[in-house]
């Protein structure tokens, strides 16, 4: 186990210790580029792209974390973990912080402010997610 994830992990605290389930990370995982390989269409609207690839990041960022053996509390700690979990540092976590907060204004004031430079870094961002796992587990 990993010491920071552990520190966060407890009763009233953002993670759970709970053992891996190979079938769901499998699921996280084909979701995930799935979802990210969509994000690649440009025939797409703009806003259709970014929820694609937020979507892959989080899912991939969720399988990660489970492999460790934890399940998050809320959506926003599998970004904050990125460094426990995968080793990415900043270039990607910020990346994924600001669209995470994007993607709230979107979900829950009607918001969604994205333009084609912002997509284009989520995609970047969660083709990074996506090959450090792939590289962390061989597939």
């Amino acid at each position: 186990m990993h010491p920071a994830l552990e520190n966060l992990s407890g009763p009233g605290k953002q993670l759970k210790a709970e053992p891996p389930d190979e079938a769901e990370i499998a699921g996280l995982l084909r979701t995930g580029r799935a979802r990210l390989h969509d994000a690649h269409n440009a025939a797409l609207a703009l806003e259709s792209r970014f929820d694609l690839a937020y979507n892959a990041a989080h899912a991939l960022c969720l399988a990660a974390l489970r492999r460790r053996g934890y399940r998050a509390g809320n959506r926003y700690i599998v970004f904050q973990v990125l460094p426990h979990t995968l080793g990415l540092g900043p270039p990607v976590w910020r990346v994924l912080d600001k669209c995470h907060n994007v993607r709230n204004q979107g979900e829950y004031e009607g918001m969604l402010d994205v333009d084609e430079r912002l997509v284009k870094d989520l995609v970047n961002a969660t083709e990074a997610v996506s090959t450090a796992i792939a590289a962390s587990s061989g597939r």
